[in-house]
Parts: structure tokens; sequence; C-alpha cells
């Protein structure tokens, strides 16, 4: 029997997987879906996914290549428990990481940084520069993350928006890309991208259709590279308008735009 011949490379945080300051449930109480934990750190629930969503994810694990691809760190990822058979592969730190099996491959990040190196400035400059900048006013934690990017914690109602452009100037200049999420500000090069790491997972596998969901600006590459993605109501995306030639904004917003956008997955994988 072959194999899927469809892989699902999907944003996790604010896509599939939502907090409980992410959930958005606007509905009257009485008439808010059930949910289910999928993420526990230091013995306190995270992240969730409403009961329909966790099982249209265990119907597309069984019928497609589905490949987690996030910004989260290998440990942040593996804290996850999603439902569904174990994803085979895996994309971490924003394309830095291919998991195949559970398993980091090496030559994979070798390959990235070796690009990082050549095409833009050093994390080091980076750093140095946000720690020279950033004010203890409004700045929580600065972390570096698998030693490809930072990302700042922060105040969002005290960060001046001025400073957040300004920086993205520099950055720019510098070969990185600025990107805010919530009470995160990311800082990631250029070339380190969830839309290559996508794409050699394809190869591998052989799939003859990509698709993909996300949020973020970190996604944009991804969901241009699919043949067909799809973006939440809510997000980086939405605020900014975002659509392309093969990307569908939805209307929904918070968890229940994670149960729409599988809906559309299993509907493409149907359908093809």
């Amino acid at each position: 029997m072959p194999g899927p011949r469809v892989l699902v490379a999907s944003d996790l945080d604010r896509t599939l997987i939502y907090s409980s300051a992410a959930l958005a449930l606007t509905m009257p109480d009485a008439r808010a879906p059930r949910l289910l934990t999928v993420e526990v750190h230091e013995s306190r629930p995270l992240s969730y996914m409403t009961e329909t969503a966790a099982r249209l994810l265990a119907e597309l694990g069984d019928t497609a290549v589905f490949v987690p691809t996030t910004t989260r760190t290998r440990k942040q990822y593996q804290r996850i428990n999603l439902p569904g058979p174990e994803p085979a592969y895996a994309i971490c730190a924003n394309g830095g990481h291919l998991l195949v099996d559970g398993v980091t491959d090496t030559a994979w990040h070798e390959r990235v940084t070796a690009r990082l190196a050549r095409e833009c400035a050093p994390l080091a400059e980076v750093r140095d520069h946000l720690e020279a900048t950033a004010d203890p006013v409004w700045l929580r934690k600065l972390r570096v993350a698998e030693e490809l990017f930072v990302y700042l914690v922060v105040e969002r109602e005290l960060l001046p928006e001025e400073w957040v452009k300004g920086f993205a100037v520099w950055a720019e200049n510098r070969g990185w890309t600025v990107s805010l999420q919530g009470r995160k500000l990311y800082a990631v090069p250029r070339p380190l991208t969830k839309s290559a790491a996508m794409r050699e997972v394809a190869r591998r596998t052989g799939v003859e259709l990509t698709l993909a969901a996300g949020d973020s600006l970190l996604d944009a590459d991804l969901l241009l590279a699919a043949d067909r993605a799809w973006r939440p109501g809510h997000g980086e995306l939405a605020d900014e308008g975002f659509v392309g030639p093969t990307v569908a904004a939805l209307p929904e917003r918070g968890v229940v735009a994670g149960e729409r956008i599988l809906r559309e997955f299993l509907r493409a994988v149907r359908e093809r």
C-alpha cells in the first residue's frame, strides 16, 4: 500500500493549540466547546485544543504526513502531547532543527547554521544590541533559543511601538526578521525559515501536495511555499491583512479557528 501523498505542515501555538489567554471563548458559557489539555509544564496545564479538533487531528495523522512546524525549541516542543499518531517529522526552532522520529537530524542543522553564517549578522551582535537597548521597564526576559535566534518576554502595554519599529529596521539591515507575538518579541535570522524545512520533508517523503497553516509573520514564508494554506482571523497575519494566491483567510478566531483549520486540511486531503 502506498503511503500518504499529502504533507500538512502546521504551526502550533495560536494555530492548532491555544493558551488560556488565547482561547477567545466569546460564546455563552453553556455553548463553549469542551477542551483537551495538550501541554503541561511544571504540573500546570498550558495549552489546549477543542475535543473536536483533537479528533480531527487524529484523523489527519492517519491520512497525511502531519508535520508540527514551530518556532518553539526542541525542549518546548517535546512537552506537547498531541492526539493521533506520533509524527515522524517535526520542525522546531523555526526550521533550525528537523526531528526524525524524535531525533535531531544533525546534517540538516549543520546545513542551516552554515547558511546563517554566510548570509546574516551573527547572533551575538543581535543579542548584544538587545541587551544594550531593551528597557528594564518593559523587558521581563531575554532568551537565546537553540543558539539560533533571540526572543524577549515583554510587558506588552509598556512596550513602545517606536522602539519595535526602530529595532525592526536595525535587524532588517543585518539580515534578521522581527516578529511580535503576544508578550514575545522574536528576532530571527531571515534565512532561518519553516518553508525550507518543509520542502526538505516533502522531498524526503515524496508527497504530491503540501498544505500549511499559521498565524504569525514567521509563518508567512511557510504559507506561501505550500500548495494550499490557511491563516486564522487572529494574529499578526490577520492584523496585516495577509493573503496570497493560495492562502485563504479564515474568519474564526481563538481555539475554534484551530478546529476550522483542521477541517480545511481534511477536506483538501480528501479532494486531492
